[in-house]
């Protein structure tokens, strides 16, 4: 049974102040109708596109598809209409299943019972169609439903994706502070890197940059290590089509990235644990990891990109912040000039203690944590001199 015939509308979730870059990627898939949204972008595609979202997009956490829009001024009003729905056209009665509610200015203040009626709703319907009940599982269900309410207007919608699309499936040991996988494609797309310059994270941590980079330069799919999306789970699921896009986009795989990538830590568990990440994605070969101290060792390349995110006290204990990161700007001016450095923190002060000026100031949140993107071009002598010499 089909219920997303031609085109529909999608919702795709991301990070605060990434929307831009998400965008980008969603046109270049073939998205019709972008508008940005707070954390999001919404657009209009079909079948194909929300499965080539799924397995193409590295900046997403999760496609959501609307599936009602309706008025709900009480509880009863949201169980008549969400009842309303034709669940058996969507979901198997074997099938688990999990609500989501949100609220925001509704007369429905409370999300756990705009779940719980929605879910009462669902498991009525199929009751009295069935004389059964699906079961409901809130860790790992087969058919996960969102449902919003803002203003009494409520948007019953269908997660695709399942669990977070950060979630790869490449990161297999477990590691202090790891960066989000979604937050660094995205720092890596904000950077302008064209993937033919050379790229060094000389902070690697658990390599989560390098190893993205790589993704990136050698064009792999997101999602060519997961192994299901809940769209999957769908009674209208075409695995034909999902066969034909992956095999499509796996046919455009570079054997090798057209630049080199490197990633260097001094903590050499640190270093172990890279390196585990870039032999589950198959990429360790393409990928130089090296357990080195950044004030110690000469630049590895001529010229090229520095993205690292380097530790800022919230996480990961600094004795004295202001002076590390002062000695991060000091190798910098000394060892790399003809680089542009990018570097993701959220310590603003430490950042100004760099040393240097920023060309570029991007605002972005970790988590909770209130951080800035910032780049810094290194070169000899004085900007003016440089200016000169252009």
């Amino acid at each position: 049974m089909n219920f997303l015939n031609g085109n529909f509308t999608i919702i795709s979730k991301t990070l605060t102040g990434l929307e831009e870059v998400l965008r980008d990627e969603l046109l270049l898939l073939g998205a019709n109708n972008t508008k940005i949204l707070k954390r999001g972008v919404e657009f209009e595609g079909d079948k194909r596109l929300l499965y080539t979202c799924n397995y193409m997009c590295r900046t997403a956490l999760r496609f959501i598809v609307p599936i009602a829009v309706f008025t709900a001024k009480d509880e009863n009003e949201l169980y008549s209409r969400v009842k309303r729905i034709s669940w058996e056209n969507i979901m198997k009665l074997n099938q688990t299943f999990a609500v989501d509610g949100i609220t925001s200015s509704s007369n429905l203040k409370h999300s756990k019972y705009i779940a719980l009626k929605s879910k009462d709703a669902i498991v009525d319907r199929f009751r009295e169609k069935t004389g059964k009940r699906p079961s409901v599982d809130t860790d790992n269900p087969k058919i996960r439903i969102n449902i919003r309410m803002h203003q009494n207007q409520c948007t019953v919608s269908l997660d695709s994706s399942g669990d977070s699309l950060h979630l790869r499936g490449y990161r297999v040991r477990s590691s202090p502070a790891p960066l989000n996988e979604v937050l660094a494609a995205g720092i890596i797309g904000l950077s302008g890197w064209d993937m033919t310059e050379s790229l060094f994270d000389p902070m690697c941590g658990s390599g989560t940059i390098p190893v993205e980079a790589c993704l990136m330069a050698m064009r792999i799919p997101p999602g060519k290590y997961r192994r299901d999306f809940s769209f999957m789970n769908w009674m209208d699921y075409d695995k034909h089509l999902w066969e034909d896009i992956t095999r499509f986009y796996d046919e455009q795989i570079l054997t090798s990235p057209p630049c080199k990538i490197m990633g260097s830590d001094k903590n050499p568990r640190m270093v172990s644990i890279a390196k585990t990440h870039a032999s589950s994605t198959g990429l360790r070969k393409h990928i130089e990891l090296t357990e080195a101290d950044f004030f110690a060792v000469p630049s590895p390349f001529d010229s090229g990109y520095i993205i690292t995110n380097p530790p800022y006290g919230e996480r990961i204990p600094l004795e004295n912040s202001i002076k590390f990161y002062k000695s991060i700007g000091d190798t910098l001016k000394a060892k790399y000039t003809g680089y542009a450095a990018w570097i993701f923190s959220g310590d603003l002060e430490a950042l100004k203690n760099l040393g240097l000026k920023a060309t570029k100031k991007i605002p972005l949140l970790n988590g909770q944590i209130e951080c800035k993107f910032q780049k810094f071009e290194i070169y000899s002598g004085s900007k003016k001199e440089k200016n000169q010499q252009n």
